[in-house]
């Protein structure tokens, strides 16, 4: 069991946990995440990693009520426990394979919507950690649904924080602010934009526009965690991805989010999943490589 030790409701239907799992902490890089499980009949719920600490033993993770496990998720208080807690898993941000001194040549650009900043938090604070000062832009809908901000300004260079009906930080979106801070003379060598998909798409086609190559990282398509249930199945250029196992992280300029989007739709239904089954054919399930198809499984 994992117990969670601490439960902070940090606005409407978004809440904070510390769940004391030393070996996953241990193990925990920016970009990753986890997958947990409340009881023996509890679904697995992918969450992405938003903090970690090494001394206490414990993993931050952020989410949303968007569904009745969620929802039961949020009720959980601080001494309850998770049965499963399992990770880290997925790749890490590319970023900590790059040589530092290279890194810190370069200008780059953090973009976090909504709940997006909860991953996009490990990432900016490692990056403060290895002597590298980045920008960084949190969006949100309105002020109350603002999250981890005061977090986010002390290890970011630069904190830009706009909300859609301008209750809070600039007018606007996210999109609004890149547009600016280019007007404004600076030139950024590479963007991270990760929060709701229909955002990551619009900063991509604005990033492609500047050309600043863009990762943007589609966690908010993943729903088993392990690629055998297909939901997170993308198209990546040419290829068939899986978030997942080759992911999350991916170039965003190269991503279909048209195709994503409409996947993340129709999957929520019994009706959209057999409609995707018969148009993906072979590539529905187990197309990435890692995992078998349903049939394959049912054999086993």
């Amino acid at each position: 069991m994992y117990k969670i030790v601490k439960a902070e409701h940090m606005a409407e239907n978004i809440v904070l946990m510390d769940v004391a799992a030393p070996r996953v902490a241990g193990h925990c890089e920016p970009g990753q995440f986890i997958i947990v499980r409340m009881d023996e009949k509890g679904e697995r719920i992918p969450l992405t990693i938003c903090d970690y600490d090494l001394e206490a033993g414990t993993v931050t993770i952020v989410f949303q009520e968007v569904g009745a496990s969620t929802i039961r998720m949020a009720a959980l208080k601080e001494g309850d426990a998770f049965l499963d807690f399992i990770g880290p898993l997925g790749c890490a941000s590319e970023f900590i394979n790059e040589d530092l001194e290279a890194l810190k040549a370069k200008k780059i650009l953090f973009v976090a919507g909504g709940v997006g900043a909860a991953p996009v938090y490990p990432q900016v604070k490692w990056m403060n950690e290895h002597g590298i000062a980045v920008d960084v832009i949190v969006g949100s809908k309105n002020k109350d649904l603002l999250i981890l901000e005061k977090k986010m300004a002390a290890v970011a260079g630069n904190l830009y924080i706009t909300t859609d009906d301008g209750s809070y930080g600039r007018h606007g979106m996210v999109t609004q602010v890149i547009e600016d801070l280019v007007a404004e003379g600076n030139q950024y060598d590479i963007c991270v934009a990760i929060g709701p998909m229909i955002m990551m798409k619009f900063v991509c086609l604005l990033t492609k526009k500047l050309a600043v190559p863009t990762i943007v990282s589609m966690n908010p398509i993943m729903v088993d965690g392990t690629g055998m249930c297909g939901a997170c199945r993308l198209t990546v250029g040419d290829t068939v991805k899986f978030a997942c196992v080759d992911g999350p992280e991916f170039d965003g300029h190269l991503v279909d989010f048209n195709q994503a989007m409409r996947r993340q739709t129709m999957y929520k239904s019994e009706e959209g999943r057999k409609i995707l089954e018969l148009e993906e054919g072979d590539t529905h399930h187990g197309g990435c490589g890692h995992c078998q198809s349903e049939s394959q499984v049912g054999d086993n």
